[in-house]
């Protein structure tokens, strides 16, 4: 047992018999268990019961074991003075002070499932993909699971974004390119690529996006990689970036993306080219994707992109490779930027004026097809459907979030095989 459990057991009423006693033998009734408290004092506040034939109306606090209120140094804090019950799971010592303020203690072991324990320890043992795996079935997944999981997601984007736009002076177009930026770096130059587009003043990619090699000579040269070139076309983009950092005062960068790890086709390099075509190629990238309400509509903006020429035969600076060919977007990578970057910025714009954009993202979602992963391949060997990205994006989201940690006590499938249906 332990104090998290106790607290969900009693905030969820899941007791065999509410015939409670306290520990003294005298008959005590709940009347209201509660608010459950995540903040600083007692667990439960504005709880009510009937105790000697009073009313009492205040707090509750609880703890495993009575001894625990003078362990947690509870005596004497102004946040308990309204105490009305302790409820334990043990009572092992008597609280002079609560004995002294005529604070009944209640202990719960008796009142509680002993099958409810056992499952909750054996969720915390197992080592196998999600904990319930030995007990979870299709059906315990709650009807409108996938749209609750997905629209709780976007909302957890919505304040990042929101924070950069606080930060950012409200323009959606320079956060955009950051979040884009971030999209385009993948899980190895994320963060590389956002340092990259936040150093630099979006005024100025705005201004030469016009000039698809004045937008590669920038991003390369902010990466450093233009002080030694080794071909023609090198040249070219170090006089472009030369130029503009006159011209426009450009700040000293030192940021270094990464190769390691990565396969060609994803190397810096080739992804911040074609960052550069999808601002080149779309002169209002903003108000097209906030105002496109079609999902292939979308895509036709990441169609065409792709790295300039000198890629076609390179995946690094003054190498040719012998894989020649033009360097779209994939069709997974493509979905990647919607799912991620493209449609939380998109609910973010539209959340607070269009009371119909939940209806609308989810179905944005729904039109594209799930995310190939280890973690969506193991929920299909449970036999969990994913027939679309809403789908895939709730079940990775609630394995992150709820099965990896554990956290079982706040999970909706975890509420039936603990014993609450109606959380």
């Amino acid at each position: 047992m332990n104090e998290k459990l106790l607290q969900y057991l009693w905030n969820f009423k899941i007791f065999k018999s509410f015939d409670f006693k306290d520990v003294e033998g005298n008959p005590l009734e709940i009347l209201d268990f509660g608010k459950w408290n995540f903040d600083s004092g007692p667990d439960f506040l504005l709880g009510k019961i009937r105790f000697r034939d009073l009313l009492l109306a205040g707090n509750i606090e609880l703890h495993v074991k009575s001894s625990d209120y003078i362990f947690h140094q509870h005596s004497g804090n102004p946040e308990f003075e309204n105490l009305i019950l302790h409820a334990v799971f043990y009572h092992d010592v008597e609280v002079e002070e609560l004995q002294n303020r005529n604070i009944p203690t209640l202990e719960l072991k008796n009142y509680i499932d002993e099958t409810i324990l056992w499952k909750y320890e054996s969720l915390l043992n197992q080592n196998q993909f999600i904990p319930c795996e030995n007990l979870f079935t299709p059906a315990l997944i709650p009807f409108n699971f996938s749209e609750e999981i997905l629209i709780k997601k976007l909302d957890e984007k919505s304040i990042v974004i929101e924070e950069a736009l606080r930060l950012n002076k409200n323009n959606y177009e320079a956060v955009l390119f950051h979040q884009l930026a971030y999209a385009f770096g993948l899980k190895i130059n994320a963060e590389n690529f956002k340092q990259l587009a936040e150093s630099l003043d979006f005024s100025v990619v705005n201004k030469i996006r016009q000039n698809q090699t004045q937008l590669e000579a920038l991003f390369f040269g902010a990466c450093g990689w233009l002080a030694k070139p080794e071909d023609e076309q090198m040249k070219i983009w170090k006089r472009e970036f030369d130029f503009l950092t006159v011209k426009y005062q450009l700040p000293t960068l030192k940021i270094t993306p990464k190769f390691s790890k990565l396969r060609p086709p994803n190397f810096p390099t080739v992804r911040l080219s074609q960052l550069a075509s999808l601002y080149y190629l779309n002169q209002n990238l903003f108000s097209k994707l906030v105002l496109i309400k079609n999902i292939n509509e979308i895509k036709s903006i990441f169609n065409s992109v792709k790295a300039s020429e000198y890629w076609d035969n390179r995946f690094n600076f003054g190498k040719i490779s012998p894989i020649v060919g033009e360097k779209f977007l994939t069709e997974e990578f493509m979905n990647l930027i919607l799912i991620n970057t493209v449609l939380p910025f998109k609910y973010t714009y539209h959340k607070n004026a269009d009371e119909n954009i939940n209806d609308e993202i989810l179905d944005l979602y729904r039109a594209m097809n799930p995310e190939k992963n280890t973690t969506t391949e193991n929920w299909k060997s449970l036999n969990v459907k994913m027939n679309n990205a809403l789908e895939s994006q709730a079940f990775i989201y609630h394995y992150k979030n709820f099965c990896e940690k554990k956290n079982c006590l706040n999970c909706s499938i975890g509420y039936q095989l603990l014993g609450v249906k109606n959380p």
